[in-house]
């Protein structure tokens, strides 16, 4: 059982989560959006309001779908806290979510527990620190150098599998920290069928195909279910990894 102290402490936490945190999203927003909005209004840019609105319906048609796709599946490994840093930052799938499983994996800390919570905000501060140290290093004060003296095989070979390689290791280790065999088959048979099987037949859904996976695992894994593990007359436990 965690103690009377800790618990209180996670408490304050969330609150102070829920205040701030949309706090700091609508800054980050304002500060995205005030350059462009600034340039339309003191500059003779011509661009007319509904250019604007057909390139946001075009890009919406492409990516709309993550907006209701990436929450649902991140949340439970990030917790409430680490989803406002995480769309903050950005570089969710490819720099923040490795950084999460990778330090929740390493102390044994649970996806969806409070323990995993705090594991997750304090990797994607880590993450966002080495990133912004790096850009600055690796960017701007040697960024042009090595470019001229990095061969353009290894660049392109960068480019086709380094972010491959990530994501099919951070796979594996989540997969190998949730210890959930039904939900990983599931997740791996209802991309390769959405993959292989439905896109290449109907070629206007590959724009959706990561939401359609997503909520046909979720549907597969729900319907699939031991019965017992989510019973009306469970009691709710409390293991180790509910400790703050």
């Amino acid at each position: 059982m965690p103690r009377k102290g800790t618990t209180a402490s996670f408490e304050a936490f969330e609150r102070a989560t829920g205040r701030w945190g949309p706090i700091t999203l609508a800054a980050g927003l304002v500060l995205a959006t005030s350059v462009p909005l600034y340039l339309l209004a003191v500059t003779d840019v011509d661009v007319s309001f509904s250019q604007i609105l057909h390139g946001y319906l075009a890009v919406l048609a492409v990516y709309g779908a993550f907006y209701i796709v990436e929450p649902l599946s991140y949340y439970p490994i990030l917790g409430p806290a680490g989803m406002y840093q995480a769309f903050l930052i950005g570089n969710l799938s490819n720099k923040l979510i490795p950084a999460v499983v990778v330090a929740q994996d390493a102390i044994g800390a649970k996806p969806g527990t409070k323990r995993g919570s705090f594991t997750a905000t304090a990797a994607i501060s880590g993450a966002a620190f080495v990133h912004a140290i790096s850009m600055i290093v690796f960017v701007a004060i040697f960024g042009t150098w090595l470019l001229s003296v990095i061969p353009e095989s290894i660049t392109e070979v960068t480019q086709l599998y380094v972010l491959a390689a990530i994501m099919g290791g951070v796979t594996v280790q989540l997969a190998s920290s949730l210890k959930n065999p039904r939900a990983t088959i599931a997740a791996l048979v209802v991309a390769a069928i959405v993959i292989f099987g439905l896109t290449p037949l109907f070629p206007v859904l590959a724009s959706f195909d990561v939401a359609i996976a997503v909520f046909a695992t979720i549907a597969v894994t729900w319907f699939t279910r031991k019965k017992t593990e989510t019973g009306a007359n469970d009691t709710p436990t409390r293991g180790p990894d509910e400790r703050i």
